[in-house]
């Protein structure tokens, strides 16, 4: 009965050609699109980040109830992106299922990933900015902007090694989520299949490049309105040294031990007879 309407969810294998099909279909978009969801994807992402932010603000939580509430409500990030639609590095790093089985050249994919990367980075700062100009961050007496600083000190703080390996287990959950969200067929399920890897992934305190994108810039202009111990060690440099080894550890988290096992588990012997 389920099957007869359409609720049951895709089999593994069935989402894996549906990950693979899709990758091809991103490869391939115009670059104008890619641009404009790309930029959509940054303010997304970010938007979860200034409700984690709001959330995580409140210190009569203890720390589970605040990490486990600040990964929920993080996790509206990835909600818009999967339910609205648009284009996310961290999730665009399962292309490499579609460039395993010869769909698409290496050139389109670094193509890909370096103009979504760019117009998630615009994103995020628009959104920033945004935030910034608004007032936003005086909210609970200046509570919320402290926090904001104190996240991105915390940030910039990690060693590259620290920030490489949570940047893999952060995009493992994150990449996990997008491919739990392929297996479902209503926008109910999508949410659900969202929600708990994310959470997970903020709970744990693991490193997302394009949400980092969105909580140092803050940290890096607040810092001189709110007085947080370490906020000298927040710059344009701390951003970028972060952003590296974050942004390798995704790469490896998404690219290679979500989208590159699955392709060997199964698509590599399809493609063998194809």
């Amino acid at each position: 009965m389920a099957e007869l309407f359409g609720f049951d969810a895709y089999s593994p294998k069935e989402i894996a050609v549906r990950v693979e099909t899709l990758g091809v279909t991103k490869a391939r978009l115009p670059l104008l699109t890619v641009v404009v969801l790309g930029v959509l994807a940054g303010g997304f992402i970010g938007l979860g980040a200034l409700y984690f932010t709001v959330v995580t603000s409140d210190l009569s939580l203890g720390f589970a109830a605040s990490r486990l509430l600040g990964g929920v409500t993080f996790s509206l990030g990835l909600i818009l992106v999967v339910v609205a639609g648009a284009e996310l590095f961290t999730g665009n790093n399962l292309l490499v299922m579609a460039w395993a089985s010869y769909r698409i050249t290496t050139g389109e994919l670094l193509k890909n990933w370096v103009i979504v990367y760019l117009a998630n980075f615009l994103g995020s700062m628009g959104l920033v900015l945004l935030v910034f100009l608004s007032g936003h961050w005086q909210l609970a007496n200046g509570a919320v902007g402290t926090n904001a600083v104190k996240i991105a000190v915390a940030k910039v703080a990690l060693s590259f090694p620290e920030a490489f390996f949570k940047g893999i287990l952060c995009n493992i959950l994150v990449c996990l989520a997008i491919w739990l969200a392929m297996a479902a067929r209503s926008v109910g399920d999508k949410i659900l299949a969202v929600i708990f890897p994310i959470s997970a992934f903020v709970a744990a305190g693991f490193e997302h490049s394009i949400a980092n994108m969105y909580f140092i810039p803050l940290g890096i202009l607040l810092k001189d309105r709110i007085p947080v111990d370490g906020a000298e060690n927040l710059s344009w440099i701390g951003l970028s040294s972060n952003l590296l080894p974050v942004t390798l550890g995704n790469v490896a988290g998404g690219g290679v031990m979500v989208a590159l096992v699955y392709y060997f588990v199964y698509r590599h012997q399809a493609d063998k007879f194809t």
